[in-house]
């Protein structure tokens, strides 16, 4: 998989965040500790940042990316009571329309900590 090591660093710090504060609070308590755990892991960690949407080469809007790792790996965060369909669609879409590769989809609002691996679409 593509960049799995990075990843894998990244869903141990999700698990280390959601060990210690569980669930119930709001996105941006997560999104914080979050950061604080992947700098620890040094990875080079940028949040809330906005990120060029394409449609057939041309940009045509921006997306708003929770956190991005190492300049590749975009991280949406969610704080709610289960991950649905739609919210993995959303994400594929995201990583779609922006041109990175690879993508997480994290939940820190349920009992357990939910993930998804996302990677781009081959297109062939």
């Amino acid at each position: 998989m593509l960049y799995e090591n990075i990843t894998a660093d990244i869903i141990g710090a999700a698990m280390e965040v959601h060990r210690i504060l569980g669930a119930g609070f709001q996105e941006y308590i997560y999104q914080r500790a979050f950061t604080i755990e992947l700098k620890n892991k040094q990875l080079n960690v940028k949040n809330e940042i906005e990120m060029p949407v394409h449609y057939k080469g041309e940009m045509i809007g921006l997306r708003h990316v929770d956190i991005l790792v190492n300049n590749i790996i975009c991280i949406e965060i969610k704080a709610i009571s289960n991950l649905e369909n739609v919210h993995l669609a959303q994400g594929l879409n995201y990583l779609e329309a922006s041109g990175m590769q690879v993508g997480l989809l994290i939940n820190f609002g349920a009992q357990s900590l939910q993930f998804k691996r996302l990677q781009k679409r081959d297109n062939k």
